[in-house]
């Protein structure tokens, strides 16, 4: 049975309004998780009127249900990027990403969110010695485009910042952190209804026109705004089909321990490992273990999940073998196939997913980005537009196969 531990210690919110008949606003913004939350805010700032409507609650999706993992920079790093489009570009790509994570501090401090913000650094555990040399390089590409902010970590090192055996070394970014994310996406959701956005929850959007401005339908009402914004993410279903090739929705299942006695994890980093199929794992405000991991390859959830996810925290942590676990939830992210997320209009609609696994920080960049483009100034939103990734072989009716397929390889490579 499904018990979120975010849900549990959500502060107070006040629900959004129901959705009747038809209205009208400059904005219309579908999806009530980070990315239509920062775009909602931007745009409001601008002077535009603006709608939001989501489909369950604030923060009902991902945005309220994910690691709390705040890691700096893009799921492929500058390394990678180079290599693919030159160091002058992939320093303007990597910049952007520092922005995302400044614009989101930024927004949490101005609004006095109160969701746990921690900021002692993100460390990636070496899980093969190999994986030693990509660090090595990696930090030799980030300080040739003047960011000296991280650090490699022998295994010694590593053990001493987390009390999990194992792993070979470590790559240490200290612009990392953590937060808690349902609190984080109510608070923006808080900051948005004080800038004049009118939030609605409980309005599932079942039909987008896109001819002449925008209109979204829901059951029981619409909206009709000269500009919109698709922020559905892995949930995006149907609702847009052109797009629907380009991401893969991913299930994601995390579990919380009760209070731990010791500290498994040093000066409260925020910690991830190098498998393809990653686990992740920090420790809560209260001195939990909140730990994700495994591989899951349909939207089903696994009939326990505490006893789904507890085998990988005892692969990484075996010492907690015996610990309880109080919270066991879930949802669904989305990926592509470059792991860089998709941005981009059709029309007047303008859209941003795909995070990868970066979908804490991103968010803020993309949502500001969307906004300047609908407000003239679409320099960075081309930026962003020009790194869509390729569609899923097969598109999206044979993505769900072949890319099961490829995780079974990958997961396999992992174990050996």
């Amino acid at each position: 049975m499904e018990r979120s531990y975010y849900v549990a210690t959500a502060n107070p919110f006040a629900r959004g309004e129901k959705l009747e008949g038809e209205i009208a606003a400059d904005v219309v913004v579908i999806g009530g998780g980070y990315t239509g939350l920062h775009a909602a805010l931007n745009a409001a700032e601008r002077g535009f009127s603006v709608a939001l409507l989501e489909a369950g609650q604030i923060g009902w999706g991902a945005s309220g249900r994910n690691g709390g993992q705040m890691i700096p920079g893009w799921r492929k790093g500058v390394a990678d990027l180079a290599a693919k489009y030159g160091k002058t570009r992939a320093k303007t790509l990597f910049d952007l990403a520092l922005e995302a994570r400044s614009l989101t501090v930024r927004r949490i401090e101005r609004h006095a969110i109160a969701c746990d913000l921690r900021l002692a650094g993100h460390l990636t555990l070496a899980a093969k010695p190999a994986d030693l040399s990509w660090m090595h390089a990696e930090s030799a590409a980030l300080a040739d485009v003047g960011y000296d902010g991280v650090s490699v970590l022998s295994a010694d090192d590593a053990r001493l910042a987390v009390d999990a055996p194992g792993f070979h070394g470590g790559f240490l970014d200290a612009g990392g952190g953590h937060l808690h994310p349902l609190n984080y996406a109510q608070g923006l959701g808080d900051a948005a209804r004080a800038a004049g956005v009118r939030l609605f929850e409980h309005a599932r959007v079942v039909r987008v026109d896109a001819e002449n401005g925008v209109v979204a339908h829901t059951a029981n009402g619409s909206v009709r705004a000269r500009f919109g914004v698709l922020a559905c993410d892995a949930l995006l279903g149907d609702l847009e089909p052109r797009l629907a090739a380009r991401i893969m929705p991913v299930a994601n299942y995390l579990v919380a321990t009760a209070p731990l006695p010791g500290r498994v994890i040093r000066d409260d980093l925020a910690v991830s490992d190098s498998r393809f199929v990653v686990n992740y794992f920090r420790l809560s405000a209260d001195g939990r273990l909140i730990f994700g991991g495994g591989e899951r390859y349909t939207p089903d959830p696994p009939s326990d999940i505490a006893a789904f996810a507890r085998k990988h925290m005892v692969g990484v942590f075996p010492q907690l073998a015996n610990t309880p676990i109080e919270y066991a939830w879930g949802g669904m992210v989305s990926i592509t196939m470059s792991r860089l997320p998709h941005v981009g209009r059709v029309g007047d609609l303008f859209f941003a997913h795909g995070y990868s696994g970066q979908g804490v920080l991103l968010p803020a960049l993309t949502g500001k980005v969307l906004v300047e483009a609908m407000a003239g100034t679409a320099e960075r939103f081309d930026v962003l537009a020009s790194i869509a990734p390729p569609e899923f072989p097969g598109g999206a009716a044979a993505r769900s196969p072949l890319y099961v397929l490829g995780m079974l390889w990958y997961a396999l490579r992992d174990r050996l």
